[in-house]
């Protein structure tokens, strides 16, 4: 691993990156986990590129591994490109919408969400694949702003929550 490269192959032997942190830096703070077996290569730094995605190596690193949780988002995001790529002709833009970063629920609140919204899914999806099938639906949810952001703040005024106006209107919770 001279140059910081390498198929996997030596951490199956058991030397490379035992417990070793990720070497990346993530919206701008060090990632905590421990690095897999992948490393950060100048395909995947052209992925991270090219999606814009707020990943940079840390320069104080000694290698270059990355963890699994940057490694399924990264793979995540090269597919998201090939599907989109083939969307082109539908007229969807949403670049001018800011992105939400689902990657950072845990897999139990994408499956409530999942579980709520009725989103049918293939069983047995990673967290990468769950968080993309969650976004998918999420894109698809109308919404009409300004009566979001009136009855929010009106809420946060009135001190209260959704549940709270729901269960004063007369409706009994169970």
């Amino acid at each position: 691993m001279n140059n910081g490269f390498s198929t996997g192959e030596e951490d199956s032997r058991g030397g490379g990156v035992a417990n070793q942190m990720c070497c990346l830096i993530d919206e701008g703070v060090n990632c905590k986990n421990i690095a897999g077996n992948a490393s950060y290569s100048k395909r995947i730094q052209k992925t991270v590129t090219q999606r814009r995605l707020k990943l940079n190596i840390d320069p104080t690193a000694t290698h270059l591994y990355i963890c699994d949780f940057h490694k399924a988002r990264i793979q995540c995001a090269r597919t998201r490109r090939r599907r989109k790529d083939s969307e082109d002709d539908s007229n969807e833009t949403d670049t001018d919408l800011p992105e939400v970063d689902l990657y950072q629920l845990q897999v139990n609140t994408l499956r409530r969400y999942k579980r709520h919204y009725k989103v049918s899914t293939r069983p047995g999806m990673n967290k990468a694949q769950l968080a993309d099938a969650v976004m998918k639906h999420f894109k698809t949810i109308p919404i009409k702003e300004k009566e979001i952001l009136t009855f929010f703040i009106y809420m946060v005024k009135s001190n209260s929550n959704k549940l709270d106006h729901k269960n004063g209107i007369g409706n009994d919770a169970t």
